[in-house]
């Protein structure tokens, strides 16, 4: 499922417009990424946590050339799914 689709799916299941869902849609996932970028969880019972953690800089290799590269510190975005969305999937 893409992003239209689930608009799509969003604007059926509430029996609202196309133009409403993706408003809704847009605006769970603005809020989302906002929270991320404060440092914040979001954690949603049922259905899972997003989160972010540092990655430390480091010393890789060029797979191509084998040459050394740095790579820089990052945060990355995590999800952890809750038990509800577990169970769900594993029916």
């Amino acid at each position: 499922m893409n992003k239209q689709e689930l608009i799509g799916h969003v604007a059926e299941v509430t029996g609202s417009g196309r133009g409403e869902a993706s408003r809704a849609v847009e605006a769970v996932f603005e809020t989302i990424t906002d929270a991320l970028k404060r440092g914040d969880e979001v954690r949603l019972v049922g259905f899972g946590t997003f989160s972010c953690s540092r990655r430390k800089a480091s010393t890789g290799r060029n797979p191509r050339t084998g040459e050394p590269m740095q790579i820089r510190e990052s945060t990355q975005p995590k999800f952890k799914p809750g038990k509800g969305l577990k169970d769900a999937v594993n029916g």
